[in-house]
C-alpha cells in the first residue's frame, strides 16, 4: 500500500506551488533566491500541520478538516 502522500514512483508529493513561493520569497526579501530543496522542507512541514490538524478534527468526531484545526 502506497502512502497518501506518494507518487507511484515513491517519491513524496510537492504540496507547495514552487514559482509562488520562490515569487514569495525573492518580493519579500528584496531579491533573495530560493533552493530547490525549500519545496520538499515546506511540503513535509504541510503535511506535519495538515497531520495535527486531522487529528484534531477526528477528537472533535468531525468528517471535516477546519481552519481552527490548525492553530
Amino acid at each position: 500500500m502506497t502512502d497518501t502522500n506518494e507518487s507511484a514512483g515513491g517519491e513524496k508529493e510537492t504540496l507547495v506551488v514552487a514559482s509562488k513561493t520562490k515569487d514569495y520569497i525573492r518580493k519579500a526579501s528584496g531579491g533573495m533566491n530560493t533552493s530547490s530543496a525549500v519545496m520538499n522542507v515546506l511540503s513535509e512541514k504541510i503535511r506535519h500541520l495538515c497531520d495535527q490538524a486531522i487529528s484534531r478534527a477526528k477528537q472533535d468526531g468531525r468528517k471535516t478538516v477546519m481552519d481552527r484545526d490548525f492553530e
